[in-house]
């Protein structure tokens, strides 16, 4: 790999990791003190502490060559029923959805039309803030289907990836995002897209506020202001420890669709929002 190898995720707790050649040189410290999603890891994150996170990434790459040249890029079971990667993959294969514009590590934004894709990528991956090319994770990711806005740089543009698909034909286009400007940005340009907000534990009030009013489908994460802004104004709560917020029609028929495909045994009840899982991240922030 080249020397300028070099890609930057914010992992559990909002903990920036950098990664370089395959090799973990940077943990900074979680945000918060325990996630009950963690703990179901393939590789359990039991305490959050920055040696525990260190080891899951670190399993991570070895298992699925996450940031190197080895990166599996397709998968099939869900990893949990109402991930992001788990309700865009199940719209797009039920033909709700044409197009989800998702972010990979060692490609940057993807446009991904296949539901395998989009789970192996986006199942497998925390919140990317930076990555850098990986010829051969590229080259897979076309292989199956997909298309990288850059594949000189691997920048990380969703509302250039959303033009992309556009322009690729898709008309029914979701996008993920963990900015609220660039939620705002992508509603102004594209108001027919499919907006899901993710990675959201440590955002602003504000953000909150803006997201709220611009996304379709909020993943809470460990967000105190998602669970009292956003979900005041939600439609749909899907899950209890870490809820899902479905903030529009759109987004309420994107979790009863994958309600209604699942074979898991479900609850639904009217409720006043949020209701609170006896598990829960703490504290949330």
């Amino acid at each position: 790999m080249s020397k300028h190898d070099e890609h930057i995720i914010e992992a559990i707790g909002r903990c920036q990791v950098v990664i370089r050649n395959g090799q973990v040189v940077e943990v900074g410290r979680p945000v918060i003190h325990d996630c009950p999603l963690a703990r179901r890891f393939a590789c359990p994150v039991e305490d959050m502490t920055p040696e525990a996170i260190k080891r899951n990434i670190e399993a991570r790459i070895r298992t699925f060559g996450m940031c190197t040249p080895e990166r599996q890029v397709l998968a099939g079971p869900d990893f949990v029923i109402f991930g992001a990667s788990e309700l865009l993959s199940s719209a797009v294969r039920r033909g709700d959805l044409d197009a989800a514009v998702i972010v990979s590590d060692g490609a940057g934004t993807i446009v991904a039309t296949n539901p395998a894709l989009i789970q192996g990528i986006g199942g497998r991956m925390s919140g990317l803030v930076k990555t850098s090319p990986i010829p051969e994770v590229i080259a897979r990711i076309q292989e199956n289907g997909g298309v990288v806005l850059d594949t000189a740089t691997a920048t990380i543009d969703q509302a250039a990836g959303v033009a992309l698909a556009r322009d690729l034909g898709h008309r029914r286009v979701a996008v993920t995002t963990a900015d609220a400007t660039e939620a705002a940005t992508i509603r102004e340009g594209f108001p027919e897209a499919f907006i899901v907000a993710v990675h959201t534990t440590g955002i602003s009030r504000e953000d909150a506020v803006a997201l709220a009013g611009a996304a379709d489908l909020i993943t809470a994460c460990a967000s105190r202001h998602i669970r009292d802004v956003a979900a005041k104004k939600a439609l749909l709560q899907a899950g209890t420890s870490i809820p899902v917020f479905a903030m529009t029609p759109a987004g309420k028929r994107i979790i009863l669709g994958k309600v209604a495909e699942t074979d898991q045994q479900i609850l639904v009840q009217g409720a006043r929002l949020p209701v609170d899982g006896a598990q829960s991240p703490t504290p949330l922030y």
